[in-house]
């Protein structure tokens, strides 16, 4: 077996690859599928805790605590905050729940073959038989189905720009908006992006190109908010004309 057959957890964890514990699980998960180790049951449920793990402090704030309770929270307890914090549950639809309660099923099941056979979990008879190809299948394709659930349904999520560890890059529309509204007193003739000069003792200047709404997003994610909440409302910038290239 390969990362073929998860190919929701490969995006998700590529999306979220400036995360070392989900790196390193992850980079288990490949070496264990590919030497058809049982423990790829172990890794693959890991992999859907700590997905729900991200979802959930992603959106976890004091005023709207996600975070389960437990001192030990379970697979579900994890799942559930990430549906929380993705508001899955609100959605009325009766055949939506009932998809969104498939993934709680689905993530009890994994759990449950993870304790009674994942080898790197728990101590184990050392006589019992390895597991048959179909379990390992079953127990991937199950973690795969709950990822990418979950990572699609976060990319279509609004985050806040205050609390997001995301990267400036992950809000495209909104530093467009602030780009094209938002200007900085600097000298700007480069281009469209400013420059800001760095004066140095000696009289040199370091120039430094950036956009707006990156320094901002760097610097001070609440003056990127206010930026983008007076950005808001205003015309959309015009494009340029391509200029028709004349014959050679």
């Amino acid at each position: 077996m390969t990362l073929d057959w998860c190919p929701g957890i490969r995006e998700a964890c590529d999306h979220w690859r400036d995360a070392p514990m989900l790196q390193q699980t992850f980079e288990a998960l490949e070496r264990t599928l590919e030497e058809n180790n049982d423990a790829c049951i172990d890794c693959a449920k890991t992999v859907v805790e700590v997905i729900c793990r991200v979802v959930a402090e992603s959106f976890h704030t004091q005023q709207n605590p996600l975070k389960p309770p437990q001192e030990t929270p379970s697979l579900s307890d994890w799942l559930s905050a990430a549906v929380r914090a993705l508001k899955l549950g609100d959605i009325r639809d009766e055949k939506f729940k009932k998809l969104v309660s498939s993934y709680y099923k689905l993530a009890d099941a994994l759990n449950e073959l993870r304790n009674r056979a994942g080898p790197a979990s728990h101590g184990r008879d050392p006589y019992l038989e390895r597991l048959a190809e179909h379990h390992r299948r079953t127990a991937v394709l199950a973690a795969d189905a709950i990822v990418a659930f979950l990572h699609k349904a976060y990319l279509d999520t609004q985050l806040d720009p205050i609390t997001s560890r995301e990267p400036w890059e992950r809000f495209a529309t909104d530093n467009a908006l602030i780009d094209a509204h938002v200007a900085l007193a600097v000298d700007a003739e480069n281009g469209n992006t400013p420059t800001l000069r760095v004066l140095l003792p000696s009289g040199d200047e370091l120039p430094l190109t950036i956009e707006v709404s990156r320094l901002l997003y760097l610097l001070d994610r609440n003056a990127y908010v206010e930026a983008l909440n007076a950005a808001r409302g205003m015309a959309a910038p015009a494009e340029k004309p391509v200029e028709e290239q004349g014959d050679p």
